[in-house]
């Protein structure tokens, strides 16, 4: 009996390393195939010769052109700061890089029409627009993800960063 219960066990045992293996190497296989997909996205970014103007440049998506007044809509400002708590937090701060890029100064370094478009259409920003490409491999491959707000949210949070930055 003694015997038949430590062959059981040894059996036991090679099992479950066999098994642990397994499922190493298959992880192993994403790792790679996810690198692969990461090499692709950064060698294209890299043959992109051509320089973008961050301040002529509108994105890709919705937004096509937007007049913004000079005054800055503090009721907007306040729906837009509380819709960015709740919304991009997790991965946005206004002061430091975080998992995605800082955000203090935003309005001084891309259009409102870019602005929108990143939040409003990421996936696309991310495939075809040139500075979302490198903010992308800046963020280290963390790809924003499309929180599905309206038009006017958008416009609500981008009022919040005019906010902070005239104010800062």
């Amino acid at each position: 009996m003694k015997l038949t219960l430590k062959i059981l066990s040894a059996f036991l045992v090679l099992l479950i390393t066999a098994c642990g293996e397994k499922e190493e190497k298959e992880s192993i296989k994403l790792t790679d195939e996810s690198t692969a997909v990461q090499k692709e996205v950064v060698e294209e970014a890299a043959n992109t010769t051509a320089e973008v103007d961050n301040m002529q440049n509108k994105g890709v998506g919705p937004i096509d052109n937007l007049n913004l007044s000079s005054d800055i809509d503090a009721a907007m400002a306040t729906r837009g700061e509380e819709l960015f708590k709740n919304m991009c937090s997790a991965c946005h701060k206004m002061d430091k890089k975080f998992v995605g890029p800082q955000l203090a100064g935003v309005t001084e370094r891309r259009t409102p029409e870019w602005i929108m478009n990143m939040i409003l259409n990421p996936e696309k920003m991310i495939k075809e627009d040139p500075i979302a490409k490198k903010l992308l491999i800046e963020s280290n491959m963390a790809v924003m993800a499309n929180q599905n707000l309206s038009e006017e949210e958008t416009r609500a949070i981008l009022e919040y960063f005019r906010q902070y930055d005239q104010a800062n």
